[in-house]
């Protein structure tokens, strides 16, 4: 597996050095855009906007437009030239409380590991945090921008999870309208959480949807029929407590 990132871990004066290797990836079925009229492959070119030629990616620079039209182009060399050591270090700022940051700052995850003369601050660290139930909060440049991270320890490592920054958080688009709740359908809603409550086992949940998709994918290339997947069950609710009592009752659950 590629490294990611290379940098080192800097915690107080201790430097441990370490590389970020994705921690997920993509299992989703991804179909091709054809032609309607002859199933060719629908292709996209790069043209420039001035001489009409096509453009190879190797040809093409970045540029930031200061004026309209207008553009100082930037090569790989400058965004590597404004990178001091100290941005190239996963600097940790602080400490937290392990549910201290709410999941839609997170981004993307990586596995930390520690390179060769790191694995003993590693290990410190990674126990240290895990028994004190803290992460921690910390900054890095990867690629062409300053990276907020989470450093969470876990049972056999330390996960690097990439935030966002709270000014790129939007709002909800609007409040939920809170009422009223009865202490009764309060208790009885409890009483479904209870009965409903089991330990999370990451390997028993599938994607059933993709696996459904490779089965049409498959009886397609067969030349088969497709055949429609039957409609969910309707269940007709008067109202909340009922919804309540009959969901109990299909668990086998005391009321």
């Amino acid at each position: 597996m590629a490294v990611s990132h290379r940098g080192a871990i800097s915690f107080g004066l201790v430097h441990i050095p370490v590389g970020l290797y994705t921690a997920t990836q993509d299992n989703d079925l991804h179909f091709n855009q054809l032609c309607k009229e002859d199933g060719s492959r629908v292709k996209y070119k790069k043209v420039c906007s001035n001489c009409g030629k096509e453009v190879q990616s190797g040809d093409i620079v970045k540029g930031f437009e200061y004026e309209k039209e207008k553009y100082v182009i930037m090569s790989d060399e400058d965004f590597e030239k404004a990178k001091s050591e100290k941005d190239k270090t996963i600097h940790i700022l602080h400490f937290a409380a392990l549910n201290a940051i709410r999941p839609i700052y997170y981004d993307k995850t990586y596995h930390a590991i520690p390179e060769r003369g790191g694995d003993n601050a590693f290990e410190l660290l990674r126990r240290a945090m895990k028994e004190e139930n803290k992460i921690a909060v910390a900054k890095t440049v990867m690629g062409t921008k300053e990276k907020l991270l989470a450093l969470i320890p876990t049972d056999k490592g330390i996960l690097v999870e990439t935030m966002f920054y709270a000014d790129e958080l939007k709002d909800a688009p609007s409040d939920p309208a809170f009422r009223e709740v009865a202490d009764t359908e309060l208790q009885m809603a409890k009483t479904l959480i209870g009965a409903m409550v089991k330990q999370f086992e990451p390997g028993q949940y599938k994607d059933e949807y993709q696996a459904k998709l490779w089965g049409i994918v498959n009886d397609k290339i067969q030349g088969k029929e497709i055949a429609e997947s039957p409609g969910e069950v309707q269940v007709s609710v008067v109202n909340i407590m009922d919804a309540l009592k009959q969901s109990l009752a299909e668990l086998g659950a005391p009321q």
